[in-house]
């Protein structure tokens, strides 16, 4: 079990549920065949203000001590090898979390939700 506290006794550090989720979203994101991330209408008032995706809204942490189990939704991109990319995605959301907060992620189970058919980019005239 890793311990937060450090040798000099100065307090102890926690991360909370939402931080540890809004670290899975971004990596995630960072994986090429993921898109849209943000699933249905879950965009807090603040984050629409601001023109920001929320992209910790479709993934559900749990913690148990110094471990995490993470549960995310996803879209991915259609003609790309789904079990690739969900593959990728569970090897870099774990890496990062791990590298970011200390804690051991013993699970990242991935839910595709849809598939993305990107739009060809069409030339509006007035």
């Amino acid at each position: 079990m890793e311990d937060f506290n450090n040798e000099e006794n100065v307090g102890v550090v926690k991360i909370s549920d939402e931080v540890v989720s809004v670290i899975a979203g971004i990596a995630a994101q960072e994986i090429e065949g993921v898109s849209d991330y943000q699933v249905g209408v879950s965009n807090n008032l603040s984050s629409i203000l601001k023109g920001k995706k929320s992209p910790g809204k479709s993934t559900k942490v749990t913690l148990i001590e110094d471990r995490a189990t993470i549960e995310m939704s996803l879209s991915v991109e259609y003609g790309i090898k789904i079990m690739d990319v969900v593959s990728q995605v569970q090897e870099n959301v774990k890496r990062t979390v791990e590298a970011m907060t200390g804690l051991q992620v013993e699970a990242v189970n991935v839910y595709v939700q849809n598939i993305y058919l990107p739009k060809k980019e069409e030339c509006e005239s007035n």
